[in-house]
């Protein structure tokens, strides 16, 4: 079983170093590459003022975060990073701002730093799109990913990871992430193994229309008539 835990932030600002903090933490996780329900969320209280240019990112204003719990509450920081476990994370932009700023602040509240490994999903889009806009909201675009509750409500931790999830599973394969084509069976002589079972061969109700035209038929049949009576062709047609 692969597991990963796709996350995002929201803050008061860039750069933890100039005193902005964390106000929203998100995460989604993935199984085997699919979305298998199991969140998390947490909203945390700066304990700083909201500058404005940040709440009309998010929307969280000071007096709303005002009773939330602080970023190294059990409920918030050491429950997101009892979630993680050992899984591998996704974040966009996650390799210059998120994992950076996440490490910052568990530093900072002197618990223990993340040491998990990150997929950075705009690095990945770069290299994949180069040159076409790679923002979140571009991507859902690109995608057909619904977007409009975000339109509505703007930016927020927990939305922004399932969409994100939702274009991590685009970037990597599409609607073919998540299958799992192995299905365990019972063994008599090893109960506790499993084998690869091949799904049984359908049969299509009808036959597919052919595509050659009149002409090429007739043009097949003129160029089997040239090859003698016994022609590989004619046996296979007799």
């Amino acid at each position: 079983m692969t597991r990963q835990i796709v996350f995002d932030l929201e803050t008061t600002g860039f750069k933890f170093a100039e005193g902005h903090r964390i106000v929203e933490i998100g995460a989604v996780e993935l199984i085997n590459g699919a979305i298998s329900g199991q969140v998390f969320h947490s909203y945390v209280n700066p304990e700083r003022d909201m500058p404005d240019g940040a709440f009309r990112v998010h929307g969280l204003s000071g007096a709303f975060l005002k009773d939330k719990p602080r970023f190294s509450d059990p409920s918030a920081a050491p429950a997101f990073t009892a979630f993680v476990g050992d899984a591998e994370l996704i974040a966009h932009n996650g390799v210059f701002f998120d994992l950076p700023f996440l490490q910052a602040e568990l530093k900072a509240a002197d618990l223990a730093p993340l040491g998990n490994k990150i997929v950075d999903t705009l690095l990945l889009a770069r290299r994949k799109f180069p040159g076409a806009p790679a923002s979140l909201d571009a991507l859902c675009s690109r995608f057909g990913i619904n977007t409009r509750e975000r339109e509505r409500d703007g930016h927020g931790a927990l939305l922004d990871s399932r969409l994100l999830a939702e274009v991590y599973i685009e970037l990597t394969g599409g609607a073919q992430a998540g299958l799992n084509f192995v299905r365990a069976e019972k063994n008599a002589d090893a109960p506790n193994q499993s084998r690869s079972v091949k799904a049984p061969v359908k049969q299509r109700p009808h036959a597919l229309p052919s595509k050659l035209s009149a002409e090429e038929a007739s043009a097949h049949e003129s160029f089997v008539a040239e090859l003698g009576e016994e022609a590989l062709w004619r046996r296979m047609s007799g």
